[in-house]
C-alpha cells in the first residue's frame, strides 16, 4: 500500500453483527495511526463512502461483517478482483443499489461509475454469528474486534514496511 489511506467502517449497528465494522473503526479511531491514514466510521452511507474515496485515496481497507461460511467470528483478509470492465461515468452501469444498504462491491461500482478509482482495495471482515435487529455484537464477533484491529494495523505496518518507516 502506498499514498493516502482510508479505513473504512461500515454496516448498521441496528442488526447485530452487521454492526462489526463499526465497531472496528470506532476502536481505530482512537488509536495513533500514520497521518495519511483516515478512520471513518461510514455505517449504512455507502454513497458517502463512494464520494470520500473520489477524494484520492490510494488504498481503501473496508471493514464489515462478512459472510464466508466459516465460524462466527473468524477474520478474513479479502482483496476483491476490481469492479468488471465499464464506462466510468456511464449512468446505464451503475449498479442497482440502495443508499442504506450498499455493500462494498456496490460502493466500489459506484465509485468507478463516478469515473473514481482505488489502486488498492482490501476488505478486513468477520464471519457473523447473527445478523437479526438488536443492538449490539455477539459474543464470537465481539472478540474477533481485537483481531480485525490488529490486522488493519498489521496491514497499515506491511504498507510502512514497503515504503522504508512512515510517512
Amino acid at each position: 500500500m502506498s499514498g493516502r489511506v482510508l479505513v473504512a467502517g461500515v454496516g448498521n449497528i441496528f442488526l447485530g453483527d452487521d454492526g462489526f465494522g463499526v465497531e472496528v473503526a470506532r476502536r481505530l479511531a482512537d488509536e495513533e495511526l500514520p497521518a495519511d491514514v483516515h478512520v471513518a466510521d461510514f455505517g449504512i452511507r455507502g454513497v458517502h463512502l463512494a464520494y470520500e474515496l473520489l477524494d484520492g485515496y490510494d488504498t481503501a481497507i473496508l471493514v464489515d461483517a462478512t459472510p464466508r461460511g466459516g465460524p462466527p467470528g473468524t477474520v478474513y483478509v479479502i482483496e476483491p478482483e476490481p469492479p468488471a470492465a465499464r464506462d466510468a461515468g456511464d449512468p446505464a452501469a451503475a449498479p442497482l443499489m440502495d443508499a442504506h444498504a450498499m455493500a462494498p462491491d456496490a460502493v466500489l461500482g459506484l465509485l468507478d461509475v463516478l469515473g473514481g478509482s482505488c489502486v488498492r482495495v482490501l476488505v478486513v471482515g468477520c464471519e457473523p454469528a447473527e445478523v437479526t435487529e438488536r443492538i449490539g455484537l455477539s459474543e464470537p464477533v465481539e472478540r474477533a474486534v481485537g483481531d480485525a484491529v490488529l490486522m488493519v494495523r498489521e496491514l497499515l505496518a506491511l504498507r510502512e514496511d514497503r515504503e522504508g518507516g512512515t510517512r
